[in-house]
Protein backbone atom coordinates (compact mmCIF):
# COMPACT_ATOMS: atom_id res chain seq x y z
CA UNK A 1 0.00 0.00 0.00
CA UNK A 2 1.11 3.54 -0.63
CA UNK A 3 0.42 5.91 2.20
CA UNK A 4 0.15 9.60 1.64
CA UNK A 5 -2.62 12.11 1.96
CA UNK A 6 -5.51 9.73 1.14
CA UNK A 7 -6.60 6.36 2.38
CA UNK A 8 -4.25 3.66 1.03
CA UNK A 9 -5.07 0.72 -1.14
CA UNK A 10 -4.61 -2.30 1.13
CA UNK A 11 -3.90 -5.98 0.95
CA UNK A 12 -5.74 -8.71 2.84
CA UNK A 13 -5.90 -8.33 6.65
CA UNK A 14 -3.12 -9.84 8.77
CA UNK A 15 -5.50 -12.37 10.34
CA UNK A 16 -6.58 -13.68 6.93
CA UNK A 17 -2.97 -13.91 5.74
CA UNK A 18 -1.95 -15.81 8.88
CA UNK A 19 -4.84 -18.26 8.41
CA UNK A 20 -3.78 -18.73 4.79
CA UNK A 21 -0.20 -19.37 5.91
CA UNK A 22 -1.39 -21.90 8.49
CA UNK A 23 -3.58 -23.72 5.97
CA UNK A 24 -0.79 -23.75 3.40
CA UNK A 25 1.65 -25.26 5.91
CA UNK A 26 -0.96 -27.81 6.98
CA UNK A 27 -1.65 -28.75 3.36
CA UNK A 28 2.07 -29.10 2.67
CA UNK A 29 2.46 -31.33 5.73
CA UNK A 30 -0.42 -33.53 4.56
CA UNK A 31 1.07 -33.81 1.08
CA UNK A 32 4.43 -34.80 2.56
CA UNK A 33 2.78 -37.38 4.82
CA UNK A 34 0.82 -38.80 1.89
CA UNK A 35 4.01 -39.02 -0.15
CA UNK A 36 5.77 -40.85 2.67
CA UNK A 37 2.90 -43.35 2.90
CA UNK A 38 2.76 -43.94 -0.86
CA UNK A 39 6.43 -43.97 -1.76
CA UNK A 40 7.97 -45.35 1.42
CA UNK A 41 5.51 -47.94 2.76
CA UNK A 42 6.57 -49.62 6.01
CA UNK A 43 8.53 -52.83 5.50
CA UNK A 44 6.95 -56.19 6.01
CA UNK A 45 7.67 -57.71 9.39
CA UNK A 46 10.32 -60.38 9.55
CA UNK A 47 8.96 -63.90 9.29
CA UNK A 48 10.49 -67.32 9.66
CA UNK A 49 9.53 -70.80 8.59
CA UNK A 50 8.87 -73.30 11.30
CA UNK A 51 11.48 -75.60 9.73
CA UNK A 52 14.21 -72.95 10.10
CA UNK A 53 13.30 -72.30 13.73
CA UNK A 54 13.26 -76.04 14.41
CA UNK A 55 16.70 -76.39 12.84
CA UNK A 56 18.04 -73.58 15.02
CA UNK A 57 16.64 -75.31 18.11
CA UNK A 58 18.43 -78.50 17.05
CA UNK A 59 21.75 -76.63 16.75
CA UNK A 60 21.49 -75.64 13.12
CA UNK A 61 22.46 -72.31 11.53
CA UNK A 62 21.20 -69.11 13.10
CA UNK A 63 21.32 -67.07 9.94
CA UNK A 64 17.92 -67.28 8.30
CA UNK A 65 16.99 -67.16 4.66
CA UNK A 66 14.25 -64.57 5.17
CA UNK A 67 14.15 -63.15 8.67
CA UNK A 68 16.79 -61.56 10.83
CA UNK A 69 19.53 -63.69 12.43
CA UNK A 70 18.66 -65.61 15.58
CA UNK A 71 20.43 -65.94 18.91
CA UNK A 72 20.59 -69.17 20.87
CA UNK A 73 21.17 -69.92 24.53
CA UNK A 74 20.76 -72.84 26.91
CA UNK A 75 19.04 -72.19 30.25
CA UNK A 76 18.27 -74.54 33.14
CA UNK A 77 14.68 -73.36 33.40
CA UNK A 78 12.31 -71.11 31.52
CA UNK A 79 11.36 -67.75 32.90
CA UNK A 80 9.17 -64.87 31.94
CA UNK A 81 6.82 -65.25 29.03
CA UNK A 82 8.09 -68.68 27.98
CA UNK A 83 7.37 -70.22 31.38
CA UNK A 84 3.58 -69.93 30.98
CA UNK A 85 1.55 -71.39 28.14
CA UNK A 86 -0.71 -68.99 26.31
CA UNK A 87 -3.70 -70.08 24.22
CA UNK A 88 -2.93 -67.47 21.59
CA UNK A 89 0.22 -69.38 20.61
CA UNK A 90 -0.89 -72.97 21.11
CA UNK A 91 -1.51 -73.68 17.41
CA UNK A 92 1.92 -72.32 16.44
CA UNK A 93 3.52 -74.28 19.28
CA UNK A 94 1.72 -77.43 18.15
CA UNK A 95 2.91 -76.95 14.57
CA UNK A 96 6.50 -76.35 15.73
CA UNK A 97 6.33 -79.48 17.92
CA UNK A 98 5.16 -81.50 14.92
CA UNK A 99 8.10 -80.27 12.87
CA UNK A 100 10.50 -81.12 15.72
CA UNK A 101 8.85 -84.49 16.27
CA UNK A 102 8.54 -84.01 20.04
CA UNK A 103 5.60 -83.74 22.39
CA UNK A 104 3.93 -80.36 22.52
CA UNK A 105 4.77 -80.07 26.22
CA UNK A 106 8.49 -79.83 25.36
CA UNK A 107 8.04 -76.84 23.06
CA UNK A 108 7.30 -73.22 23.81
CA UNK A 109 6.70 -70.46 21.29
CA UNK A 110 5.86 -66.84 21.99
CA UNK A 111 5.36 -64.22 19.33
CA UNK A 112 5.82 -60.69 20.66
CA UNK A 113 3.84 -59.06 17.89
CA UNK A 114 1.75 -61.88 16.39
CA UNK A 115 -0.01 -61.50 13.10
CA UNK A 116 -3.43 -59.81 13.44
CA UNK A 117 -5.06 -62.81 11.73
CA UNK A 118 -3.58 -65.04 14.40
CA UNK A 119 -5.15 -62.88 17.09
CA UNK A 120 -8.48 -63.02 15.30
CA UNK A 121 -8.16 -66.78 14.96
CA UNK A 122 -7.67 -67.12 18.70
CA UNK A 123 -10.84 -65.18 19.47
CA UNK A 124 -12.84 -67.08 16.84
CA UNK A 125 -11.75 -70.39 18.28
CA UNK A 126 -12.79 -69.23 21.72
CA UNK A 127 -16.24 -68.42 20.34
CA UNK A 128 -16.28 -71.70 18.37
CA UNK A 129 -17.82 -69.80 15.49
CA UNK A 130 -16.52 -69.02 12.03
CA UNK A 131 -16.38 -65.37 10.93
CA UNK A 132 -18.12 -66.54 7.73
CA UNK A 133 -21.05 -67.99 9.63
CA UNK A 134 -24.49 -66.37 9.55
CA UNK A 135 -26.59 -66.31 12.68
CA UNK A 136 -29.51 -68.06 10.91
CA UNK A 137 -27.42 -70.91 9.44
CA UNK A 138 -28.80 -74.33 10.10
CA UNK A 139 -26.61 -77.04 11.51
CA UNK A 140 -25.53 -78.16 8.06
CA UNK A 141 -24.62 -74.60 7.18
CA UNK A 142 -22.72 -74.32 10.44
CA UNK A 143 -20.66 -77.38 9.56
CA UNK A 144 -19.97 -76.01 6.13
CA UNK A 145 -18.87 -72.73 7.66
CA UNK A 146 -16.52 -74.48 10.05
CA UNK A 147 -15.13 -76.62 7.27
CA UNK A 148 -14.60 -73.53 5.19
CA UNK A 149 -12.79 -71.87 8.05
CA UNK A 150 -10.52 -74.87 8.54
CA UNK A 151 -9.41 -75.16 4.97
CA UNK A 152 -11.60 -73.60 2.37
CA UNK A 153 -11.47 -70.01 3.58
CA UNK A 154 -9.19 -67.26 2.38
CA UNK A 155 -5.49 -68.05 1.99
CA UNK A 156 -4.68 -65.97 5.05
CA UNK A 157 -6.68 -68.39 7.16
CA UNK A 158 -5.52 -71.64 5.55
CA UNK A 159 -1.92 -71.06 6.58
CA UNK A 160 -2.89 -71.73 10.20
CA UNK A 161 -4.35 -75.12 9.45
CA UNK A 162 -2.90 -78.28 10.95
CA UNK A 163 -1.26 -79.18 7.63
CA UNK A 164 0.89 -76.09 7.50
CA UNK A 165 3.91 -78.14 8.47
CA UNK A 166 7.48 -76.90 8.04
CA UNK A 167 6.34 -73.95 5.90
CA UNK A 168 4.21 -72.47 8.65
CA UNK A 169 5.34 -68.84 9.00
CA UNK A 170 6.27 -67.29 12.31
CA UNK A 171 5.79 -63.56 11.88
CA UNK A 172 7.66 -60.83 13.74
CA UNK A 173 9.73 -61.06 16.88
CA UNK A 174 9.49 -64.39 18.69
CA UNK A 175 11.11 -66.65 21.25
CA UNK A 176 11.04 -70.45 20.98
CA UNK A 177 12.26 -73.08 23.43
CA UNK A 178 12.91 -76.83 23.20
CA UNK A 179 13.39 -78.98 26.29
CA UNK A 180 16.45 -81.23 26.25
CA UNK A 181 16.59 -84.74 27.72
CA UNK A 182 18.57 -83.39 30.72
CA UNK A 183 15.76 -80.95 31.53
CA UNK A 184 17.48 -77.87 30.26
CA UNK A 185 15.96 -75.69 27.59
CA UNK A 186 17.43 -74.44 24.33
CA UNK A 187 16.03 -70.99 23.68
CA UNK A 188 16.14 -69.29 20.29
CA UNK A 189 15.17 -65.65 19.90
CA UNK A 190 14.92 -63.29 16.99
CA UNK A 191 17.30 -60.34 17.11
CA UNK A 192 15.72 -56.89 17.41
CA UNK A 193 15.55 -54.53 14.48
CA UNK A 194 18.41 -52.00 14.39
CA UNK A 195 17.69 -48.39 15.21
CA UNK A 196 17.18 -46.59 13.04
CA UNK A 197 16.04 -49.05 10.42
CA UNK A 198 16.45 -48.39 6.73
CA UNK A 199 12.76 -47.54 6.50
CA UNK A 200 13.03 -45.12 9.41
CA UNK A 201 16.00 -43.45 7.73
CA UNK A 202 14.13 -43.11 4.44
CA UNK A 203 11.09 -41.71 6.19
CA UNK A 204 13.18 -39.25 8.19
CA UNK A 205 14.96 -38.09 5.05
CA UNK A 206 11.63 -37.55 3.30
CA UNK A 207 10.32 -35.53 6.24
CA UNK A 208 13.55 -33.53 6.38
CA UNK A 209 13.38 -32.84 2.65
CA UNK A 210 9.79 -31.69 3.04
CA UNK A 211 10.79 -29.42 5.91
CA UNK A 212 13.63 -27.91 3.87
CA UNK A 213 11.14 -27.20 1.09
CA UNK A 214 8.35 -25.81 3.27
CA UNK A 215 10.45 -23.84 5.79
CA UNK A 216 11.95 -21.30 3.32
CA UNK A 217 8.57 -20.74 1.71
CA UNK A 218 6.94 -20.25 5.11
CA UNK A 219 9.74 -17.91 6.18
CA UNK A 220 9.36 -15.77 3.07
CA UNK A 221 5.59 -15.66 3.48
CA UNK A 222 5.86 -14.74 7.17
CA UNK A 223 8.49 -12.12 6.39
CA UNK A 224 6.22 -10.65 3.75
CA UNK A 225 3.50 -10.32 6.39
CA UNK A 226 5.69 -8.87 9.15
CA UNK A 227 8.04 -6.66 7.10
CA UNK A 228 5.63 -3.68 7.16
CA UNK A 229 5.60 -3.86 10.97
CA UNK A 230 9.37 -3.44 11.07
CA UNK A 231 9.26 -0.50 8.68
CA UNK A 232 6.43 1.02 10.70
CA UNK A 233 8.53 0.78 13.89
CA UNK A 234 11.45 2.42 12.10
CA UNK A 235 9.18 5.25 10.96
CA UNK A 236 7.97 5.79 14.54
CA UNK A 237 11.58 5.92 15.76
CA UNK A 238 12.46 8.42 13.02
CA UNK A 239 9.53 10.63 14.03
CA UNK A 240 10.81 10.62 17.61
CA UNK A 241 14.14 11.95 16.36
CA UNK A 242 12.83 14.42 13.81
CA UNK A 243 9.19 15.62 13.81
CA UNK A 244 9.74 17.00 10.30
CA UNK A 245 10.72 13.63 8.82
CA UNK A 246 8.87 12.67 5.60
CA UNK A 247 5.62 10.76 5.98
CA UNK A 248 5.91 7.00 5.76
CA UNK A 249 5.14 5.02 2.63
CA UNK A 250 4.32 1.36 3.24
CA UNK A 251 2.89 -1.68 1.51
CA UNK A 252 1.27 -4.28 3.70
CA UNK A 253 -1.92 -5.64 5.27
CA UNK A 254 -5.03 -3.58 5.90
CA UNK A 255 -4.27 -3.13 9.60
CA UNK A 256 -0.88 -1.65 8.78
CA UNK A 257 -2.55 0.71 6.33
CA UNK A 258 -4.97 1.97 8.97
CA UNK A 259 -2.20 2.41 11.55
CA UNK A 260 0.10 4.16 9.07
CA UNK A 261 -2.66 6.49 7.96
CA UNK A 262 -3.33 7.45 11.59
CA UNK A 263 0.41 7.81 12.13
CA UNK A 264 0.74 10.23 9.23
CA UNK A 265 -2.23 12.22 10.48
CA UNK A 266 -0.65 12.42 13.94
CA UNK A 267 2.64 13.58 12.43
CA UNK A 268 0.85 16.28 10.45
CA UNK A 269 -0.96 17.51 13.56
CA UNK A 270 2.31 17.49 15.50
CA UNK A 271 4.03 19.59 12.82
CA UNK A 272 1.12 22.04 12.81
CA UNK A 273 1.32 22.29 16.59
CA UNK A 274 5.05 22.99 16.53
CA UNK A 275 4.61 25.51 13.73
CA UNK A 276 1.79 27.30 15.55
CA UNK A 277 3.81 27.44 18.75
CA UNK A 278 6.86 28.77 16.95
CA UNK A 279 4.79 31.42 15.20
CA UNK A 280 3.17 32.42 18.48
CA UNK A 281 6.48 32.77 20.31
CA UNK A 282 7.94 34.69 17.37
CA UNK A 283 5.03 37.10 17.40
CA UNK A 284 5.31 37.61 21.16
CA UNK A 285 9.04 38.20 20.86
CA UNK A 286 8.49 40.75 18.14
CA UNK A 287 5.89 42.53 20.21
CA UNK A 288 8.22 42.54 23.24
CA UNK A 289 11.20 43.91 21.34
CA UNK A 290 9.28 46.94 20.18
CA UNK A 291 8.48 48.29 23.68
CA UNK A 292 11.98 47.32 24.84
CA UNK A 293 13.43 49.43 22.05
CA UNK A 294 11.24 52.36 23.11
CA UNK A 295 12.38 51.92 26.72
CA UNK A 296 16.03 51.99 25.65
CA UNK A 297 15.39 55.14 23.63
CA UNK A 298 13.54 56.94 26.42
CA UNK A 299 15.97 55.95 29.17
CA UNK A 300 18.80 57.83 27.50
CA UNK A 301 17.59 61.03 29.16
CA UNK A 302 17.45 59.47 32.63
CA UNK A 303 20.15 59.94 35.26
CA UNK A 304 23.22 57.70 34.69
CA UNK A 305 22.60 55.45 37.70
CA UNK A 306 18.97 54.80 36.74
CA UNK A 307 19.84 54.51 33.05
CA UNK A 308 22.51 51.86 33.66
CA UNK A 309 20.21 49.81 35.91
CA UNK A 310 17.32 49.87 33.45
CA UNK A 311 19.57 49.13 30.47
CA UNK A 312 20.95 46.09 32.31
CA UNK A 313 17.43 44.74 32.79
CA UNK A 314 16.48 45.51 29.20
CA UNK A 315 19.58 43.76 27.84
CA UNK A 316 18.85 40.74 30.02
CA UNK A 317 15.28 40.60 28.69
CA UNK A 318 16.56 40.81 25.11
CA UNK A 319 18.99 38.00 25.87
CA UNK A 320 16.18 35.87 27.27
CA UNK A 321 14.01 36.56 24.23
CA UNK A 322 16.88 35.60 21.92
CA UNK A 323 17.44 32.40 23.88
CA UNK A 324 13.76 31.49 23.72
CA UNK A 325 13.72 32.01 19.97
CA UNK A 326 16.80 29.84 19.54
CA UNK A 327 15.27 27.12 21.71
CA UNK A 328 12.02 27.08 19.74
CA UNK A 329 13.88 27.21 16.43
CA UNK A 330 16.03 24.21 17.35
CA UNK A 331 12.98 22.18 18.36
CA UNK A 332 10.62 23.06 15.58
CA UNK A 333 12.45 23.95 12.38
CA UNK A 334 13.43 21.36 9.75
CA UNK A 335 17.13 20.62 9.67
CA UNK A 336 19.41 20.00 6.74
CA UNK A 337 21.20 16.72 7.46
CA UNK A 338 24.57 15.85 5.93
CA UNK A 339 27.47 13.49 6.54
CA UNK A 340 29.79 15.13 9.11
CA UNK A 341 33.21 14.39 10.54
CA UNK A 342 32.33 14.78 14.21
CA UNK A 343 35.96 15.05 15.30
CA UNK A 344 36.57 17.96 12.91
CA UNK A 345 33.43 19.71 14.13
CA UNK A 346 34.51 19.39 17.78
CA UNK A 347 38.00 20.62 16.87
CA UNK A 348 36.44 23.76 15.34
CA UNK A 349 34.53 24.38 18.59
CA UNK A 350 37.75 23.90 20.60
CA UNK A 351 39.66 26.30 18.33
CA UNK A 352 36.96 28.98 18.70
CA UNK A 353 37.03 28.63 22.48
CA UNK A 354 40.85 28.77 22.55
CA UNK A 355 40.81 32.03 20.56
CA UNK A 356 38.81 33.54 23.41
CA UNK A 357 41.42 32.40 25.93
CA UNK A 358 39.59 29.34 27.27
CA UNK A 359 41.53 26.35 28.57
CA UNK A 360 40.10 23.65 26.29
CA UNK A 361 41.87 20.52 25.05
CA UNK A 362 41.01 17.28 23.24
CA UNK A 363 42.67 14.46 25.20
CA UNK A 364 41.37 11.54 23.11
CA UNK A 365 40.53 11.77 19.43
CA UNK A 366 39.03 9.01 17.29
CA UNK A 367 37.59 9.77 13.85
CA UNK A 368 33.84 9.15 13.67
CA UNK A 369 31.16 10.33 11.28
CA UNK A 370 27.52 11.21 11.90
CA UNK A 371 24.54 12.36 9.87
CA UNK A 372 23.34 15.69 11.23
CA UNK A 373 22.80 19.41 11.01
CA UNK A 374 26.21 21.11 11.37
CA UNK A 375 24.74 24.34 12.76
CA UNK A 376 22.68 22.59 15.45
CA UNK A 377 25.53 20.27 16.45
CA UNK A 378 28.02 23.14 16.63
CA UNK A 379 25.63 25.06 18.88
CA UNK A 380 25.27 21.91 21.03
CA UNK A 381 29.01 21.57 21.64
CA UNK A 382 29.49 25.34 21.97
CA UNK A 383 26.97 25.39 24.82
CA UNK A 384 28.56 22.42 26.62
CA UNK A 385 32.13 23.70 26.25
CA UNK A 386 31.04 27.19 27.30
CA UNK A 387 29.37 25.76 30.43
CA UNK A 388 32.46 23.68 31.27
CA UNK A 389 34.79 26.68 30.95
CA UNK A 390 32.42 29.09 32.67
CA UNK A 391 31.61 26.93 35.72
CA UNK A 392 34.52 24.46 35.80
CA UNK A 393 37.57 26.48 34.75
CA UNK A 394 38.60 24.26 31.84
CA UNK A 395 37.30 21.52 29.54
CA UNK A 396 38.87 18.19 28.60
CA UNK A 397 37.21 16.48 25.66
CA UNK A 398 37.17 12.90 24.35
CA UNK A 399 35.77 11.87 20.96
CA UNK A 400 35.34 8.16 20.26
CA UNK A 401 33.15 5.56 18.62
CA UNK A 402 31.34 3.06 20.82
CA UNK A 403 29.70 0.28 18.79
CA UNK A 404 26.97 2.03 16.75
CA UNK A 405 27.26 5.34 18.59
CA UNK A 406 29.48 8.40 18.47
CA UNK A 407 30.39 9.57 21.98
CA UNK A 408 31.77 12.96 23.03
CA UNK A 409 32.77 13.40 26.69
CA UNK A 410 33.31 16.93 28.07
CA UNK A 411 34.72 17.12 31.62
CA UNK A 412 35.47 20.10 33.85
CA UNK A 413 36.93 20.57 37.34
CA UNK A 414 34.20 22.71 38.85
CA UNK A 415 32.45 22.32 42.21
CA UNK A 416 29.99 19.85 40.75
CA UNK A 417 26.23 19.62 41.04
CA UNK A 418 23.98 18.06 43.65
CA UNK A 419 21.63 15.23 42.78
CA UNK A 420 18.65 17.56 42.76
CA UNK A 421 20.39 20.01 40.46
CA UNK A 422 21.38 17.25 38.02
CA UNK A 423 17.71 16.47 37.57
CA UNK A 424 16.73 20.09 36.92
CA UNK A 425 19.52 21.67 34.89
CA UNK A 426 17.90 20.54 31.63
CA UNK A 427 14.70 22.42 32.44
CA UNK A 428 14.36 25.67 30.47
CA UNK A 429 15.35 28.82 32.43
CA UNK A 430 16.61 26.86 35.43
CA UNK A 431 19.86 28.26 36.85
CA UNK A 432 21.91 27.00 39.76
CA UNK A 433 22.83 29.26 42.65
CA UNK A 434 26.42 29.44 41.42
CA UNK A 435 25.35 30.67 37.98
CA UNK A 436 23.16 33.40 39.43
CA UNK A 437 26.22 34.99 41.04
CA UNK A 438 28.16 35.23 37.77
CA UNK A 439 28.07 38.38 35.69
CA UNK A 440 28.30 36.46 32.42
CA UNK A 441 25.75 33.79 33.37
CA UNK A 442 23.16 32.84 30.79
CA UNK A 443 19.40 32.62 31.10
CA UNK A 444 19.20 28.86 31.69
CA UNK A 445 18.69 27.67 28.11
CA UNK A 446 22.17 26.38 27.18
CA UNK A 447 21.70 22.81 28.42
CA UNK A 448 18.05 22.48 27.27
CA UNK A 449 19.08 23.62 23.78
CA UNK A 450 21.98 21.15 23.79
CA UNK A 451 19.78 18.22 24.82
CA UNK A 452 17.08 19.24 22.34
CA UNK A 453 19.62 19.24 19.50
CA UNK A 454 21.04 15.87 20.56
CA UNK A 455 17.63 14.22 20.82
CA UNK A 456 16.60 15.67 17.48
CA UNK A 457 19.52 13.70 16.03
CA UNK A 458 18.49 10.48 17.79
CA UNK A 459 20.96 10.90 20.65
CA UNK A 460 21.02 12.40 24.12
CA UNK A 461 23.05 14.40 26.64
CA UNK A 462 23.65 13.07 30.15
CA UNK A 463 25.42 14.71 33.10
CA UNK A 464 27.35 13.11 35.94
CA UNK A 465 28.91 15.05 38.78
CA UNK A 466 31.35 14.38 41.58
CA UNK A 467 33.95 16.06 43.79
CA UNK A 468 36.31 16.42 40.82
CA UNK A 469 33.82 18.20 38.59
CA UNK A 470 31.00 17.58 36.15
CA UNK A 471 31.08 15.44 33.02
CA UNK A 472 28.72 15.79 30.06
CA UNK A 473 28.36 12.74 27.79
CA UNK A 474 26.89 13.31 24.33
CA UNK A 475 25.74 10.21 22.43
CA UNK A 476 24.79 10.38 18.74
CA UNK A 477 24.04 7.63 16.20
CA UNK A 478 27.17 6.95 14.18
CA UNK A 479 26.88 6.91 10.41
CA UNK A 480 27.00 3.49 8.80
Amino acid sequence: MTLGGGWPRTRAPIGLQLVALLLACLLAAQIISFGVIVFTPPPRPSFYHAADVAAALRGGPLKMRLGRPLVREVVPALSGELSVEHPLHERSSRALAQVLGVPESQVRLRQHDPDPELRLLHHVRRLERSPFERADFDRRGDDVGRAGFRGAGPPGWRRFGPDSGPEMPIVGAFAAALQQPDGRWVVVRSTPEPFPTAWQLRTSLCLLAGFLIVAPAGYLFARRITAPLKRFAQAAETLGRDPHAPQITLRGPAEIGAAAHAFNEMQARLKRYIGDRTALVGAISHDLRTPLARIKFKIEAAPPRLRDSVLTDVNQMEQMIGGVLAFIRDEGQPRQRERLDLLSLVECVVDDAALLGADVEIVHAQPVTVDGDPVALQRLFNNLVDNAVKYGGWARIQVRRDAESAVVVIADRGPGLSGEELGRVFQPFYRTDASRNLDNAGVGLGLPIARSAARAHGGDVELTSGPDGTTAVVTLPAAA
